[in-house]
């Protein structure tokens, strides 16, 4: 374990929550301006909902380093539990440990011998040896880590890792846009976008997800491998019409577009839900909006 001096042991107090216009949220969380989603059943079913469309974009694959013994593999940011789980499932001899700062959206009920999932702030230093994981994964995490906190969070993950261990991350950059132009500046979307980086911007980094890359190189990872990959908000309405065409090359585009429109149908309602859930702390606090007038967030 690291050195005790270095972290703070959480108590019960990360269980208690508090109701702020009219949804639940971690007093613990919003008091150490740690993390700004609500902490109810809303947000735990919005939670599930992206965890399915993030499957579907990855093809199902949990793990993208070619690993495939892992013997000890942690997940920061677990959430609901549910990408831990299916890895302690796939892998069950392998250790699997998770840490979120929310108890709050993972059912203890699901569970496995091999999966140990702890409360932690991933804004303390991580409480692990030096050397120990073959894989360590790190998944839409940015809205809970401080500005300042970025480079030490990634020397953490360097120095849990094995010598030939890899991480994961994946983050989500919130500048929506779209492919044809079609989505203007003047657009809700788009002025929700703009006005929820702003807002982020009072104590942590939206704009993080673009520079993974230059951090993880200079705190001394390798074989760095970066890619950003559209995420689609909607279904469209041509892409039924592409299922009739006939010829092999169309078929082949067909199949491509059958799979955006079909990660765009999934995705949809967690979007809608998204836009309130993420911003409605932010945009009422930081930039003191009326709840009541959610012109941008609903």
């Amino acid at each position: 374990m690291a050195d005790q001096t270095d972290t703070v042991e959480l108590s019960e107090e990360v269980q208690e929550t508090f109701l702020l216009h009219n949804r639940l949220f971690q007093k613990y969380a919003i008091d150490n301006t740690t993390y700004f989603v609500p902490a109810d059943e809303d947000e735990t079913l919005r939670l599930r909902i992206q965890h399915n469309v993030l499957s579907m974009m990855f093809d199902s694959r949990l793990i993208f380093p070619p690993i495939d013994r892992p013997r000890r593999v942690l997940d920061c940011g677990f959430g609901t539990g549910e990408w831990a789980l299916q890895v302690a499932w796939e892998h069950p001899r392998c250790e699997v440990r998770g840490i979120d700062i929310a108890p709050h959206h993972h059912n203890p009920e699901e569970g496995l011998e091999n999966l140990y999932l702890d409360i932690d702030d991933l804004n303390m230093p991580l409480q692990f040896s030096s050397n120990h994981f073959d894989l360590i994964n790190s998944r839409l995490v940015a809205g809970g880590i401080n500005t300042e906190r970025w480079t030490g969070y990634i020397r953490d993950i360097l120095r849990s890792l094995r010598p030939g261990g890899w991480v994961q991350m994946v983050e989500i950059d919130f500048n929506a846009q779209s492919d044809n132009g079609a989505l203007a500046d003047s657009s809700a979307l788009r002025q929700w976008s703009q006005t929820y980086l702003f807002a982020m911007e009072q104590c942590k980094n939206p704009r993080a997800p673009r520079r993974l890359g230059g951090w993880l190189r200079n705190a001394g990872f390798t074989d760095v491998d970066e890619r950003m990959i559209p995420l689609p908000m909607c279904a469209w309405s041509d892409s039924k019409s592409l299922i009739l065409e006939r010829s092999s090359v169309l078929r082949r585009a067909t199949i491509a577009g059958q799979r955006e429109y079909d990660i765009g149908a999934a995705n949809e309602e967690n979007v809608r839900m998204l836009l309130s859930s993420v911003a409605l702390y932010p945009f009422t606090h930081y930039l003191r909006y009326a709840a009541a007038t959610r012109k941008l967030v609903k």
